[in-house]
């Protein structure tokens, strides 16, 4: 198309064919003023005089470069209203079949899912209603028992706790009264000492790293097991891979808790500074 007689280019933007603009723009303004220098000659019908003398004269190359352009536009014209598809097409229908495939698969999954969830969702609810039925029943029967109770204590008009105060009695104790006393703690006070006194102990496992792969763990646990004390009794260990080639002792200790500190023996243990790096306390149970 030409404005004000010249070419305008821009309607051949969204063309996929390569052409020379310049060219172009040059072939239709020597082709206009050509038109002008014959209509100021006076010639008649311009337009029937070229096509008569274009028959004879052979073309330029410019005049045959935008026939193969208009021919080009025509049958790219033509493809696109379905005559022939180009292969974007067919690669856009294969990408979309796939896209709709994978949608299909996520939908059956999300069903799928949404129907384990609906149902963990209804279990979960019904162990909410057993625990509540359950909690209901023991409150009744905690109720039960502190209601039966009470009858009891009115119906006895006191508790067995009861039995041996004399509330109204006198504070005033007799001769013997205070001589079976004396009898009683005197006979308590022999049964404890016979008893055998429990000592409470605890048994310790310690972590004990050392700095680096070239340490010598046995060297380690031979210093370590040389710390002594009273109360202070060394147990079975073994070496633990640790990291990277690593390994740490882990040695179980038998403590009384009265004679032997827990703190006391890591500080102990870290002393050992060329070969301990630090020590922690891996579990701690009370016998």
């Amino acid at each position: 198309m030409s404005t004000n007689g010249v070419y305008d280019p821009s309607v051949l933007v969204q063309e996929t064919f390569y052409f020379d603009v310049a060219k172009l723009q040059e072939a239709e303004i020597l082709y206009q003023e050509h038109l002008e220098t014959l209509r100021r000659s006076g010639t008649g019908d311009v337009p029937n005089k070229l096509q008569k003398k274009a028959s004879p004269t052979p073309k330029s190359s410019i005049a045959i470069e935008i026939a193969n352009i208009r021919s080009k536009i025509k049958d790219f014209n033509l493809r696109v209203d379905g005559i022939e598809l180009p292969q974007s097409s067919l690669a856009l229908d294969k990408d979309s079949s796939t896209i709709l495939e994978t949608l299909n698969k996520i939908s059956v999954e999300y069903g799928e899912l949404k129907r384990i969830v609906t149902k963990q969702a209804d279990d979960i609810q019904k162990i909410l209603k057993r625990l509540d039925t359950l909690e209901i029943k023991e409150s009744k029967n905690l109720l039960s028992r502190s209601t039966n109770k009470t009858e009891n204590i009115v119906k006895n008009g006191t508790t067995e706790d009861d039995d041996d105060i004399d509330l109204f009695g006198s504070d005033e104790e007799t001769e013997e009264e205070r001589k079976v006393k004396e009898e009683r703690l005197k006979a308590y006070e022999n049964k404890k000492a016979k008893k055998a006194q429990v000592i409470a102990k605890s048994s310790v496992v310690l972590d004990v790293k050392p700095w680096s792969d070239e340490t010598d763990l046995n060297e380690m646990e031979t210093q370590v097991r040389e710390i002594k004390s009273t109360g202070l009794k060394w147990g079975a260990s073994k070496q633990v891979p640790l990291a990277y080639g690593i390994k740490k002792l882990q040695i179980i200790a038998i403590v009384e808790d009265d004679n032997c500190s827990i703190d006391w023996l890591q500080e102990q243990i870290e002393n050992i500074e060329d070969l301990v790096q630090s020590v922690d306390i891996a579990a701690f149970n009370k016998l």
